[in-house]
């Protein structure tokens, strides 16, 4: 599975003071984890990956990065995943095709698609998994993330940054970022932009990505 935009993003955008304990879930090959190890140099990042070959992949990733001591991937799905441990930050790059045209390919279908209550338990497991003052980052297309943002509220989390993802300025919203956090919060919203014309990535992009692709 190639590294994707939706991934890359929200390890690029995600923003937390200080995490010691950071929780990757759905971590595929280990981009999002790896990102996340570079930004928060004192955090130690545990991810789960559903997929035995994906897991598989990502725990070679991991072995051969220079963060290697601060990263684990364990092969399990988040609904059997447990750990003494409270999360200071939850990511997760989610499946979201629910009740959709299921992939030919069985693992890009698990990868991509969800069962009915996926996020309904997604958000009870992170809320268990949570930290005090911890965030939760999301990227979702916009149907999916209001219903995690609903299902979130039953459990005192708060919607306190949205980020609108567009193909550029004259194409509408495709993606959200969100982070939820428990308690009462000011929510900060604002629109990012990938192109600013056929095939060429705007500044804001390659500002934001500079320090993980080479090309920049």
């Amino acid at each position: 599975m190639k590294i994707n935009t939706d991934g890359v993003l929200l390890a690029a955008t995600v923003a937390h003071p200080s995490p010691s304990a950071i929780l990757d879930i759905g971590t595929g090959t280990g981009v999002i984890a790896l990102m996340l190890a570079q930004r928060f140099p004192h955090a130690n990042i545990h991810a789960v990956e559903i997929d035995e070959q994906a897991a598989e992949t990502a725990g070679r990733n991991f072995q051969s990065s220079v963060f290697s001591e601060r990263l684990t991937v364990k092969h399990v799905s988040i609904e059997e995943y447990s750990h003494t441990q409270q999360f200071d930050l939850i990511v997760s790059n989610p499946p979201f095709f629910v009740n959709d045209l299921k992939s030919e390919e069985e693992r890009k279908g698990i990868a991509r698609h969800a069962h009915e209550d996926f996020f309904a338990m997604l958000i009870e497991k992170s809320n268990a998994l949570l930290a005090d003052g911890g965030m939760i980052w999301l990227i979702l297309p916009i149907k999916q993330a209001d219903e995690v943002i609903g299902y979130a509220s039953h459990y005192g989390l708060s919607l306190v940054e949205r980020i609108h993802i567009h193909s550029d300025e004259n194409k509408p919203t495709f993606r959200q970022i969100i982070c939820l956090k428990k308690g009462e919060a000011v929510l900060k919203e604002n629109d990012f932009y990938i192109y600013e014309s056929l095939k060429q990535h705007t500044q804001e992009y390659k500002l934001l990505l500079s320090d993980f692709f080479l090309a920049y």
